[in-house]
This record gives structure tokens, C-alpha cells and sequence, in this order.
């Protein structure tokens, strides 16, 4: 590397510039999450108010991926953890837990059960959206819970 005229070394508020790496054509953007909300907010940095990782470009390459011409923005989660045990789609973020990617900036959502865009959708069409990616085990309380939050 050293010398070598087609590598550089850039630091991060320069690689992870939304606007300079959306002008990439085509710019595909994939990121994981811990635990996403019926509106599409991403919770992947906490587990709660304990911290898991750190914030890393999540939020920089989604909105640069939004930006680019046909770019698309991803984020990936399996439906649950603990053994099956705990659905990752959930009504609100565990209290405490840091919002990763806002609501605004999410549109493709992928599980092992399907994708659901969200970008454009209203409340109402998101949270649908999520629960038809859930686990389909915990698919019957999703809707109940979202019914009590009249999203529903």
C-alpha cells in the first residue's frame, strides 16, 4: 500500500459523508439492527440503555444510499433472538435504547420472513408492512399491541 496511487486513506467525516457517498449511482446500502419499531425507527446500538456496539455509519449510509441515484438503503434483522424467544419487530424501543436510523430515513426492511418498505408509508402501512416480516409466532400480539396503540 505503501506508495501505491490507487489506495488512499480518508478520515470518517469524509467516507461517511451522506452527500459525497451518494453520488455514487446504485450506492446499496445493508446495515443490521438489534430491534426495529413499528415505525421503522432502529434501535443498533443498545440493548436497552446498555451499550452493545458503537454508532459506526449506519445513519450516514442509509441517507447516502437515499441520495443516490437508484441507490437503496437496507436493514436487516432475524425476526427474533433468545432462542425464539424475543420478537426483534416490537411496538416501541425498549425504554433507554439509542435510536441508530430514524423513522425518516428507513425503507427496506428484511427478515428471514420477507422485506417491507416503508419509505412514503403511513403509520399504519409500516407497522402492517413490519408484522407481515415478524415471526409468525408473535405476529397475534404485534396486531393486539398495535391495536391498543390504535395503529390498527
Amino acid at each position: 500500500l505503501d506508495r501505491n496511487p490507487a489506495f488512499e486513506m480518508h478520515p470518517v467525516d469524509y467516507t461517511n459523508d451522506p452527500y459525497l457517498a451518494g453520488q455514487n449511482d446504485k450506492l446499496i446500502a445493508i446495515n443490521a439492527t438489534l430491534e426495529i419499531d413499528f415505525l421503522g425507527q432502529c434501535g443498533s446500538e443498545s440493548l436497552g440503555p446498555l451499550p452493545y456496539s458503537g454508532t459506526g455509519g449506519q445513519s450516514d449510509f442509509v441517507r447516502a444510499a437515499n441520495r443516490s441515484k437508484d441507490g437503496k438503503a437496507f436493514i436487516v434483522l432475524p425476526s427474533t433472538a433468545k432462542d425464539n424467544t424475543i420478537s426483534r419487530i416490537v411496538p416501541t424501543l425498549t425504554p433507554g435504547t439509542h435510536v441508530s436510523t430514524s423513522k425518516n430515513d428507513i425503507n427496506y426492511v428484511v427478515t428471514e420472513y420477507g422485506v417491507a418498505q416503508l419509505r412514503g408509508k403511513s403509520a399504519k402501512q409500516r407497522c402492517e408492512a413490519l408484522i407481515g416480516i415478524a415471526h409468525p409466532d408473535f405476529r397475534p400480539q404485534l396486531r393486539e399491541a398495535a391495536k391498543k396503540m390504535h395503529l390498527l
